[in-house]
C-alpha cells in the first residue's frame, strides 16, 4: 500500500479506501491474514484481480501463470469459504493449507504441515494430498 501511495503521490490511507471501493465494485479481491481486531484492520497481504478474465484482458502478454492459478483458486473458493493468507503456503481455508502450482509443484513447502494439500494445474487426476486445480471450478 505504501509503495502504491508513493507512486501515485497520495496518502496511504486513501489507497486503502480506494482498494476497498474497487473490491466492493468487484474488480479486485484483498487477501488478509487471520489477525483480528484493531491489529487486523487495513492489513492486506495480497491483492488479486477478481477473476482470470480481468488478468487476460489487462495484461494478456505479460500475465503470470502462477498468479492466474492463484486467482482462479481464490475466485472459486471464496464464494462459500473464508479464505485467508498463510505464512507457510498460498492459502488457508478452515485450518486446511493449500499450495498452488503447476504439474511439477513439489510437496516441499507443505511437507511438515498437517492437513495440507498441493493444488496442481495441468493434471487430470489427483492422488493422496494432490488435487487438480480444475476441480475447484466445480464448487458451485
Amino acid at each position: 500500500m505504501s509503495k502504491i501511495a508513493e507512486m501515485l503521490s497520495v496518502s496511504r490511507n486513501n489507497i486503502a479506501d480506494y482498494c476497498l471501493y474497487i473490491e466492493e465494485a468487484g474488480l479486485i479481491t484483498q487477501l488478509r491474514d487471520n489477525t483480528g481486531g484493531i491489529r487486523g484492520l487495513g492489513k492486506v497481504d495480497k491483492i488479486y484481480l477478481d477473476n482470470t478474465n480481468l488478468i487476460y484482458n489487462l495484461a494478456s502478454d505479460s500475465s503470470n501463470i502462477g498468479n492466474i492459478r492463484e486467482t482462479f483458486f481464490l475466485n472459486q473458493t471464496r464464494v462459500k469459504h473464508n479464505v485467508i493468507s498463510s505464512a507457510d503456503s498460498d492459502f488457508l481455508i478452515e485450518n486446511i493449507t493449500f499450495e498452488i502450482g503447476g504439474k511439477n509443484k513439489s510437496q516441499k513447502q507443505i511437507k511438515n504441515i498437517e492437513n495440507s494439500y498441493v493444488v496442481k494445474d495441468d493434471i487430470e487426476t489427483g492422488f493422496l494430498n494432490v488435487i487438480p486445480l480444475w476441480q475447484f471450478g466445480l464448487l458451485y
